[in-house]
């Protein structure tokens, strides 16, 4: 009897494989997106430079990895700002809400570290802690702008964040030009080495990749641990789904909407900061919008509105940017990338609907189902 109790009992590669039957299953949309966006990609190649298209899109596809250690650093030193913005787009969706002012918040938060960096002289690590956290403050500060209005105005979200966006834009460059400017280079002033966050030495070569990739992961797994294991988190997320409903169930819909615009523009800030706490990334002057905080609603929509998938989604954001920067050689221009990415994250926004589609046909077809069975057993009760 125990004999047959252990042979029936699974073993390690049975739970391995049903492990990863169980993330293919989850992780299918974005798969099939980043297919769809990929062949997508080589046709326009193709009709650009036929030669050219089967090498581009192997250098594509290798992100430049055949060229060193280098190149896999600069991944993940571009990955940690967008996978924080990721995560903080991730909070917003799941209590209800569109934080599309995320660029506006990063830029406000990457001053603020900025100046403090620049200007202020604090000894050893305490220097880029405090600059850190001084983006933090910067970015909550603008995002629970936005989540305020909402929950006393009603006044949506979208429109207040995109303003945000732009005010923000406009007064650091104004910020910039007052305190912290740079004439022969037009730019912000480099940071002092001691704000600079701790690099990994010559492990990735000259790459200045640093502990803020570390950060952007341990982030992303506390959000998914609030969401999943605590009572916030539940709040937060049926704020979300009812807000009538977790009124009356008790729950403050409006403290919640503005707590969760404030953490999300608190982790948009910490991004900002880790994006800036760099030598040699310095703040610009011209008024363009931080394609960085648009980043983030790609890697959340791929992520599937999940923190730990914002995860993988902003490393291989990063990681196709890398490798269109190398496919110039073959005669692409960069924005290809942006066309890729483009048509992942519409696809992936039309695989969910198609899939929620199904679900919803499913789950109708067996309440019917239900019903004729509960009728015909009350038919024949009589």
């Amino acid at each position: 009897m125990k004999q047959n109790e252990q042979h029936l009992k699974p073993t390690f590669l049975d739970k391995t494989l049903q492990v990863l039957k169980a993330t293919f299953n989850v992780m299918k949309p974005s798969l099939i997106a980043i297919g769809v966006g990929l062949l997508f990609g080589f046709i326009i190649m193709l009709i650009f430079n036929a030669s050219g298209a089967f090498p581009g899109l192997i250098r594509l596809l290798t992100g430049g990895l055949g060229s060193g250690t280098k190149v896999l650093g600069d991944i993940l030193l571009h990955a940690a700002p967008v996978i924080l913005t990721g995560v903080a787009l991730v909070v917003a969706f799941k209590t209800g809400l569109f934080n599309i002012g995320a660029s506006g918040q990063m830029i406000v938060a990457g001053y603020a570290a900025v100046h403090i960096g620049v200007l202020w002289n604090i000894p050893g690590p305490l220097h880029w802690i405090v600059a850190l956290l001084a983006g933090i403050i910067a970015g909550a500060i603008w995002g629970a702008i936005p989540g305020i209005l909402k929950a006393l105005t009603n006044t949506n979200e979208v429109v207040s964040s995109i303003m945000l966006n732009y005010i923000g834009t406009y007064l650091v460059v104004y910020l910039v030009k007052q305190n912290v400017y740079n004439a022969s280079t037009a730019k912000s002033l480099n940071i002092q080495p001691s704000a600079e966050l701790p690099g990994f030495g010559t492990l990735f070569g000259n790459s200045k990749v640093n502990i803020g990739i570390f950060i952007a992961i341990g982030v992303a797994i506390l959000v998914h641990y609030i969401f999943k294991k605590t009572t916030f988190g539940y709040e937060l997320k049926a704020s979300g789904f009812n807000k009538d409903a977790s009124r009356y169930a008790g729950m403050n819909a409006k403290r919640n909407i503005v707590l969760s615009m404030l953490i999300s523009g608190a982790i948009v800030g910490l991004g900002g900061a880790i994006l800036y706490l760099v030598n040699g990334t310095n703040l610009g002057t011209t008024y363009d919008l931080l394609p960085e905080g648009f980043d983030g609603i790609s890697v959340a929509l791929l992520g599937l509105t999940e923190p730990i998938g914002a995860i993988f989604a902003g490393t291989f954001l990063s990681y196709i940017k890398q490798g269109g920067f190398y496919m110039q050689v073959n005669g692409f221009p960069q924005q290809i990338i942006d066309i890729i990415i483009a048509v992942i994250v519409y696809t992936t926004s039309i695989s969910v609907a198609i899939q929620l589609f199904f679900k919803h046909l499913k789950e109708k077809r067996l309440l019917k189902k239900e019903t004729s069975l509960e009728n015909l057993k009350g038919g024949s009760d009589k």
